[in-house]
């Protein structure tokens, strides 16, 4: 009696398995694969009884069965598919987009009911030919607005921005496009300036582009390096230095008359008392169209006086 009851509590259980979809082979995460490539779909959990007939189908269509090691296979498949007599897993190769969609195995053993599973493929153009386009005009602290805009070609499901090998994140400053392939910096601030880069990504390719901003500032923190106080008939030299992208260039002024020198350092060779005065270094920004000034007062002292 107990055996009769357990018999046909087995047998309701698998009528409402097979209600339910439950299949009775499992497979992996879905499987990717590239345009021209392939792919193999193998299920996780092969069955170790003997098997009489492998069928694979796409969706609703055949695509090749194997009975007793001999295999058919479906004309628009053909030179395209294997099937491993071990594992049972189906080889597809010559990926096209066409070939994305659900597969389903089938496996009829020698004795019992078929054993079934499906996974599901996608296939992907690999990504290529992904650069960046940038300002061509100089850009100003303050002043001026940035636009990066990329392009590329493939199955393009991630795009992301870094710049010096760090995220780029949003901001008040940091505007991304909805599809997130471009970017807006406005106003541009010194600290923007660096490499940028954006990746193109699917699950089997990727791209990446590079681009560099320069941010010209300044000239700002103009200073002057020498002494104050010397004697006569010594080598003097003043060293002026500022904040600024690109480099600034100099020119000196010793009491408001032009000296004609444009490095960073002004040089006396020998000192006399008319050299006793006002030193004036003026940094000039070419490209900010900026310039600032700094003083350096200069007393050479008679000793023998």
């Amino acid at each position: 009696m107990v055996s009769h009851r357990l018999y046909w509590t087995l047998s309701i259980l698998s009528c409402f398995g097979q209600y339910f979809g439950q299949e009775d082979l499992q497979f992996p995460d879905p499987a990717n694969g590239a345009i021209g490539g392939s792919v193999v779909l193998a299920p996780d959990n092969p069955p170790s009884i003997s098997i009489l007939t492998t069928q694979w189908f796409f969706t609703t269509t055949y695509i090749i069965s194997v009975t007793s090691g001999v295999a058919q296979v479906n004309s628009a498949y053909e030179g395209r598919v294997s099937v491993n007599s071990s594992t049972f897993a189906l080889e597809l190769r010559n990926l096209t987009l066409n070939d994305s969609g659900i597969y389903r195995l089938t496996l009829t053993p020698t004795a019992g009911g078929p054993l079934t599973g499906e996974t599901k493929l996608q296939v992907f153009e690999k990504i290529s030919n992904v650069r960046l386009t940038g300002p061509e005009e100089s850009l100003i602290e303050g002043n001026s607005s940035a636009n990066i805009s990329s392009e590329g070609t493939g199955s393009i499901t991630s795009v992301e921005w870094m710049k010096d090998n760090s995220p780029l994140s949003p901001s008040n400053r940091i505007i991304f496009s909805p599809d997130h392939r471009s970017v807006s910096i406005s106003p541009v601030q010194r600290s923007d300036s660096g490499e940028y880069l954006c990746s193109y990504r699917n699950p089997v390719s990727s791209e990446t582009a590079k681009l560099r901003l320069n941010i010209s500032y300044g000239p700002e923190d103009v200073s002057i390096e020498g002494l104050n106080v010397v004697d006569l008939g010594v080598l003097v030299s003043l060293s002026c230095s500022a904040n600024s992208e690109p480099s600034a260039s100099f020119s000196w002024r010793f009491n408001g008359t032009d000296t004609g020198v444009t490095t960073d350092t002004f040089t006396i060779e020998k000192t006399d008392l008319t050299h006793t005065g006002d030193y004036e270094c003026t940094a000039s920004n070419s490209v900010t169209k900026r310039s600032a000034s700094q003083k350096h007062a200069l007393l050479v002292q008679d000793y023998l006086g």
